[in-house]
Formats: C-alpha cells, structure tokens, sequence
C-alpha cells in the first residue's frame, strides 16, 4: 500500500507545475491550500455516506479520491509519506496500530533524554528514550461496527 501513495505522492509533485488548464492538480495549487483542504474535505465526506450506505464500491472509488487529495495536501505542507510511515510506527509502538493516541499524548512528543557513555558522562547527541511506563497509554479493545448500525437513519 504504501509504495502506492508513494507513487502517488510522487506524481503529485511532478504534476503541480504543469498547466492548470489540463492538470487538476495543477489547477488544485493554483487555487492554494484552502481549496486543496476543502477538496480532501469533501472526498472524506463523501467516503462516510458511501459507508453509512452501505455502497462500498463507491467507499472505494471515493477513498482513492481521498488519498489522491491528501496526497496534494501532504506535497503542500511539506509532509512526506515516510513522515505520516513513521508516526504510524511510533503509534503502533505506543498503542498498537489499530488505535488513534488520545490528543494529550499525540500532541506530547517524548522529551530527548541524554544518554550517558561508559564514563558516566552524557552523549552529545541525545537520543530519544522509548516512552516510560509511566507515559505508556492503556491498550483498548478494537470494537467493529454491525453493518446494520451503518445504515443511514431517517
């Protein structure tokens, strides 16, 4: 998956500078980073109604829309896909992968600590320590919804 949106990051860089008047996505950072982030707004809702519908071909088409707008989005903010990687796997050491971190510990980052060499004096370059178990957050139970609680209510 990720080679995927690393294509697609990379194409997206490639294609910014082209003309917008056959480019979309040189079109998208014409119109700057508002438009992009109201576009990838709009693909994420859209993905929520194609589920709550019940209709996953369209979840997939609308996901591939939405990917392709972040993408755009990422390329703008200076945000590489091994950025988004490695938060992923700080995540996953943190909490297990199928959990988002609670926004108190997502906005902390761990502080560096100074590691001390074998004459007890600290390293130059601190490295950053694992979180304590004191910083550990608590594992929760993954819940999945029933498909008859996605559908739409009336």
């Amino acid at each position: 998956m990720s080679d995927s949106l690393e294509r697609l990051y990379h194409a997206v860089i490639a294609a910014k500078d082209l003309d917008p008047a056959t480019s979309r996505t040189a079109r998208l950072y014409q119109r700057g980073p508002a438009k992009m982030a109201k576009k990838l707004a709009e693909e994420a809702i859209e993905v929520v109604i194609d589920a709550v519908n019940g209709n996953s071909d369209a979840v997939v088409r609308e996901s591939a829309d939405l990917l392709y707008n972040l993408s755009v989005l990422w390329v703008a903010a200076g945000v590489r896909p091994e950025d988004v990687w490695a938060e992923m796997d700080r995540r996953e050491r943190v909490q297990g992968i199928a959990e988002k971190l609670p926004k108190a510990s997502a906005d902390k980052p761990h502080a560096a600590k100074p590691v001390s060499d074998k004459s007890g004096a600290a390293s130059q370059a601190a490295k950053i320590a694992p979180p304590s178990a004191s910083e550990n957050v608590a594992r929760r139970p993954i819940v999945a919804l029933q498909s008859s609680r996605l559908k739409k209510r009336r």
